[in-house]
Parts: structure tokens; sequence; C-alpha cells
């Protein structure tokens, strides 16, 4: 299961071997500087927006990889029935949202928190 957490500036998602090998990364990271806004969705689809991109779609089994909207993309890796960590993003990031299920969301959410502006503005 993957692993939302900082290291140094980033906001960094590591995959487990299975979600790197369906996304074909082992990481995702952004600027700890594009953070926007972070929480925990209970409800694992309501975390998803866009198209199917590249990685690996099995509904109602995994979910990881890019996925495509009108105007940029997000990265997922989402176990479904699982509560899903939502890391929203500034327009310039390369990602907006990244949805991932870590097996501790509070944790993540509390590591990532203090980094996030507490004005709403880009």
């Amino acid at each position: 299961m993957a692993r939302v957490s900082v290291e140094g500036t980033d906001i960094v998602v590591r995959l487990s071997l299975r979600e790197t090998l369906a996304a074909r990364r082992r990481t995702v990271r952004v600027p700890l500087s594009a953070l926007r806004e972070v929480r925990v969705e209970p409800d694992w689809w309501r975390a998803l927006r866009g198209l199917r991109g590249r990685g690996l779609w099995i509904p109602d089994r995994l979910c990881v990889g890019v996925r495509v909207l009108p105007d940029g993309r997000d990265f997922a890796a989402v176990k479904p029935g699982e509560p899903v960590v939502c890391v929203e993003l500034r327009r310039d990031a390369a990602f907006g949202r990244l949805a991932v299920t870590d097996p501790d969301p509070q944790r993540a959410v509390r590591e990532l928190r203090p980094y996030a502006p507490t004005d709403r503005l880009d």
C-alpha cells in the first residue's frame, strides 16, 4: 500500500511493488510549496476525478496511475473500500491532486497539515 510523507522540501508518495508495476513508477514527488489542502476522504470513489490515463484501473480492486482532466492531471493510488488521503495542489504543480490509500491516513494528514496555507488563495 502506498505511503504519503514529507521528505525535505517534497511531498513523496512511495508505492508498493504491485503499485509500482501498475503505475510504472516507484515514487511521485511534488514540491511541498505546491500544497493547498490535505484531507481524508472516507469514500474512495469520491477521490477519483477525470478519466483514466496511464496506469492500471481494475474496478473495485485497484486504481493506480494518472487520471486525465480537461485542465490537468491527478495521480491516484487507491484501493477501493479504504479511506483516501487527498492532497490538493496548486495549478502550477505536476498534478492537481494526489489521491492515495495510505495505511495510516490520519498520520499522513498530521504530517502534511502544518505545511498547508491557512488562507485558501493560490
